[in-house]
């Protein structure tokens, strides 16, 4: 159940449920470049992390509270901490068997948490998740024409 079917994933079962739970939320609340890693084998704290972002503030916000929210209600599952809510730049929910990183798009850029992870294998996602792969530029070069600023 990799994007990369080369490289096998050892997150559990309950952990893959979490976590295309959390990107169907995302997606639902319009989240940019939704991407989750199995990160079972390098790190002891978690089996996977996902990976969303979105271009302003108060969205970071709604994508958190969403998923927050569904995994509850679907799952029964809350999370252990919650963190970054004063600046809603970069929020992360720690589920234990997953955290959930959403960023501002500044912040995923800058962070670039995906070449630290890299390596690890990539979890399939629900489609409208993976739709979301290139909306951050998409919507930058969009925002940009609209400035003058970038082609």
């Amino acid at each position: 159940m990799t994007a990369d079917e080369s490289l096998p994933v050892t997150a559990t079962d309950r952990s893959i449920e979490l976590v295309n739970a959390a990107a169907q939320a995302a997606a639902d609340r319009l989240a940019h470049d939704i991407i989750a890693y199995d990160v079972s084998d390098v790190l002891s704290i978690t089996d996977a992390f996902l990976l969303a972002s979105a271009p302003n503030d108060r969205q970071v916000k709604s994508i958190v509270d969403e998923i927050e929210e569904r995994l509850q209600k679907e799952l029964g599952a809350k999370p252990v901490r919650r963190e970054g809510d004063r600046d809603a730049r970069w929020i992360l929910l720690d589920y234990v068997d997953i955290v959930v990183h959403v960023q501002h798009s500044e912040e995923r850029v800058f962070y670039a948490l995906e070449r630290l992870w890299k390596d690890c294998p990539e979890l399939s996602l629900p489609e409208d998740a993976v739709k979301t792969r290139g909306k951050a530029q998409e919507h930058a070069g969009i925002a940009g024409d609209a400035d003058g600023e970038l082609s």
